[in-house]
């Protein structure tokens, strides 16, 4: 069984063909998926396919990269989304992105979004998902100091080792996806190595990210397949024990039950 951490099944690159992508996906062993909003019409709809989808969990919140839609009311929108239905177990995916801007004032903003929504994670009781694009210094000296009380995930983690076991020792699980099949993701695959099973959860973040051999298409839910086979040849993992300790690490930070619809 294959829980996909992070998938954008909102995406309109996918939320055509649902039925399709989702039948196909668990033909080849996945079980769960946690469809992620990145702004307030993307959480709507992943709440909608959640609540259509028994396989199908939500997760609520704006990413950092559209800090323009953010304003005073945006947080109460997010929780009145997120309160809609009981298949929302996580706020995100949120966090920090410095990589397409770089001023201070930008920075600023985004950390009131990030902080304000750790604020509505732990009100909810809830983990969140973490977007991380050149922040990841400035994201874990936040989460010091505002602890998130159920932790959550770091989703498309590309840090390094040292930094994966600053987070590991917060809480948080490191999601891996179609990136630990390049070949030049060195460092990918250290942290993989590394941190532990215990820690390790996996991603599509489709329609982005296609593993190889689907490298550079259009990442589809399935495709995850691709990314657990890797690892488990790769690091010389018998596939079912794969498959198993990340599904329960999975269920259990998102407290998700394993029959729960």
């Amino acid at each position: 069984m294959i829980f996909d951490t992070h998938i954008h099944l909102n995406d309109e690159k996918l939320i055509e063909n649902l039925d399709q992508e989702i039948s196909e996906a668990r033909e080849v062993g996945v079980s769960k998926f946690l469809c992620v909003g990145f702004d307030i019409e993307s959480s709507k709809k992943a709440v909608q396919i959640a609540d259509k989808y028994d396989c199908v969990f939500a997760a609520v919140g704006i990413i950092p990269t559209e800090h323009e839609q953010y304003d005073a009311n945006t947080i109460n929108e997010i929780r009145k989304i997120a309160l809609s239905s009981k298949k929302v177990k996580a706020i995100g995916e949120i966090g920090l992105d410095y990589y397409w801007e770089k001023d201070d004032e930008t920075k600023t903003i985004q950390k009131e979004m990030f902080l304000k929504q750790i604020d509505l994670a732990n009100e909810l009781n809830l983990p969140i998902s973490i977007h991380a694009r050149d922040s990841l210094s400035d994201i874990l000296e936040i989460l010091k100091k505002h602890p998130v009380k159920q932790a959550g995930i770091m989703h498309c983690y590309s840090g390094s080792t040292e930094l994966a076991k600053e987070f590991v020792k917060l809480g948080y699980k490191i999601a891996f996806g179609g990136v630990l099949t390049f070949k030049n993701s060195k460092k990918t695959k250290e942290v993989f190595k590394d941190i532990g099973l215990e820690n390790a959860v996996f991603e599509t973040d489709a329609p982005y990210l296609s593993p190889e051999p689907n490298r550079g298409k259009i990442n589809l839910p399935k495709y995850i397949a691709d990314t657990v086979k890797f690892a488990a040849n790769t690091y010389s993992f018998d596939l079912n024990e794969l498959e198993k300790i990340t599904f329960e690490n999975s269920l259990n930070i998102l407290h998700v039950e394993k029959n729960e619809k």
